[in-house]
């Protein structure tokens, strides 16, 4: 609030919760709505240590005020505001504005994000958004809320994808209301329909995700197309400041600041490069679908941002896809194409900065064009990681992607039983979802002989089973597991989320029996093709 320009046109006492164009600045001072009556649900104990917070802090009375939307209870150098971004669309490179109501991109925002407080703990700076904090005017006609089902899956997730060593935002608080509920359609009990058919109401909720910043790949397109359309006439400062503004919060430690500003964003554009393509090789690594990788839902400092549309690949299928209206284009093996699509928007952003650099804009446009390149060494570096090999193979990860396929394979306790690296075929067949035959057994033999030749000329078997053990976790989301936690909240019985929470902190310890017989074993029959577990839409 102090470094970028506030929306002119803003009430700038925060009442400023209906729908309404935001033509310039880089923020919108907006006052969150206090849920009634807010009861704890849960906190992040990792996230708390890690900011030097005592766990009591979760259940303070002005502290669950203001993390359940009542920024009054805030006292200086806090502001009695918060605040909420513009940003734009793109998916895979094509500008969109027609999910803005006015038509013209001037409208697309946080519509129920709402940052409260940023602050530095233990030399890290930190910004903390309400997610479901109330209407801010980009909620474009909408309640501003989130249902507690989509919020216990948001704080859930990013605790797991932390403890998996993935980038991602972090889950601080979750609150609910009993007092306030929301009408969203979903599924009914035991659906097998494709999109939801009920309208259900859900008490509402408030979690708080952290991260240094929730810059996203669209926030800086959105300021590089109004430069270059010259919307107004600080356009191109205004993009200017949003950049500076990414590299203080994202990339200082690594840019240094005694560099020419074009050198600064060469290297930007270099560093973003390398944190996306890693990023996306993670989620593959675990399994990990973002259903909906827009350049809006890709954050500029390189880490995992949405959680409202994903989901993890139990049944290996290169063509998996959770959410319903994400279509192939957006399934798990396409993530590192909707990768390179947004990267290729990013790139698109910073060139009005270098107009007139030839130079510069020749370096920049080299990374541009290396990204492909860069991102198949990260995927290779992953199967060769998953795999314990010293190097990728491709004909020994290609046959082996073909045999899960052939033989429906539980993507996770696969690779789990691969890194006991076994000699037999039988530990492999506890992750098969059908019979096999013997011919495709015959296929698993030999490349499972091919595998282990191969590791037997690294040497110790030992050390690279524990290695493998470290990059192939025991438990996945199973979200035939997640869903009663959502229904047992809803009531008040927070045990299985608390259950979840500890399960999803350590994925990679091996399961004691009483816990493997929950989280390690296959999906049961009925949850497939089952609405709201197999696939969901997007109402949270």
């Amino acid at each position: 609030m102090d470094s970028l320009r506030a929306d002119p046109q803003a009430s700038g006492d925060g009442q400023d919760h209906r729908p309404r164009q935001v033509f310039s600045g880089h923020y919108v001072p907006v006052t969150p709505t206090p849920l009634p009556a807010p009861e704890y649900v849960a906190h992040s104990s990792t996230l708390f240590r890690e900011l030097g917070l005592s766990d009591a802090l979760a259940h303070d009375e002005r502290f669950t005020r203001l993390f359940s939307g009542d920024i009054s209870v805030a006292r200086e150098p806090m502001r009695p505001v918060g605040w909420a971004t513009g940003y734009a669309l793109s998916i895979y490179g094509t500008e969109y504005t027609q999910q803005c109501p006015f038509g013209t991109g001037n409208g697309y925002g946080d519509g129920r994000a709402i940052s409260v407080f940023e602050g530095v703990f233990n030399g890290r700076r930190w910004e903390m958004q309400l997610k479901g904090g109330g209407p801010t005017p980009y909620c474009r006609g909408a309640d501003g809320r989130a249902v507690l089902r989509s919020s216990v899956r948001e704080f859930l997730a990013q605790e797991f994808m932390h403890a998996l060593g993935v980038p991602t935002s972090r889950s601080l608080t979750l609150y609910m209301s009993r007092a306030e509920t929301v009408r969203r359609p979903w599924y009914a009990p035991n659906s097998r329909s494709f999109e939801p058919d009920i309208l259900v109401d859900n008490p509402a909720a408030i979690t708080t995700r952290v991260a240094p910043s929730f810059l996203r790949v669209g926030q800086l397109e959105l300021f590089a197309r109004r430069a270059r359309s010259q919307a107004h006439p600080g356009a191109l400062d205004e993009l200017r400041m949003i950049v500076v503004h990414l590299i203080e919060r994202n990339y200082r430690s690594e840019i240094d600041p005694g560099l020419e500003f074009s050198d600064q964003l060469v290297e930007l554009a270099r560093l973003f490069r390398g944190r996306l393509t890693a990023l996306v090789a993670h989620w593959i690594r675990v399994g990990y679908c973002q259903g909906n990788f827009n350049s809006d839902n890709c954050a500029a400092g390189g880490y995992t941002l949405d959680y409202g549309p994903f989901g993890f690949c139990e049944l290996f299928d290169p063509r998996f896809q959770p959410w319903t209206g994400g279509g192939e284009h957006f399934c798990f093996f396409n993530q590192p194409a909707a990768a390179e699509a947004n990267y290729t928007m990013f790139w698109s952003a910073l060139r009005p900065l270098l107009k007139g650099d030839a130079e510069a804009l020749e370096r920049l446009d080299a990374i541009r064009d290396g990204f492909a390149g860069v991102m198949g060494e990260a995927i290779e570096a992953m199967w060769a990681s998953k795999l314990g090999l010293a190097s990728y193979d491709a004909d020994l990860v290609n046959e082996l992607l073909q045999l899960m396929v052939l033989s429906k394979v539980d993507t996770t306790i696969l690779f789990r039983r691969l890194s006991d690296i076994p000699e037999q075929l039988s530990p492999l067949k506890e992750s098969f979802y059908q019979p096999s035959s013997e011919q495709l057994d015959a296929r698993w033999m030999a490349w499972l002989q091919r595998w282990r030749d191969r590791l037997t000329e690294g040497g110790d078997l030992s050390a690279t089973s524990a290695a493998m053990k470290r990059v192939n976790p025991a438990i996945t989301w199973r979200e035939w597991l997640v869903a009663p936690a959502y229904e047992k909240a809803a009531a008040g019985d927070f045990s299985l989320v608390r259950a979840l929470q500890e399960v999803f902190s350590h994925p990679y310890d091996p399961l004691p029996p009483e816990l493997a017989a929950t989280y390690d074993r296959l999906k049961p029959g009925e949850f497939f093709n089952a609405g709201g577990l197999s696939h969901y839409s997007c109402s949270s």
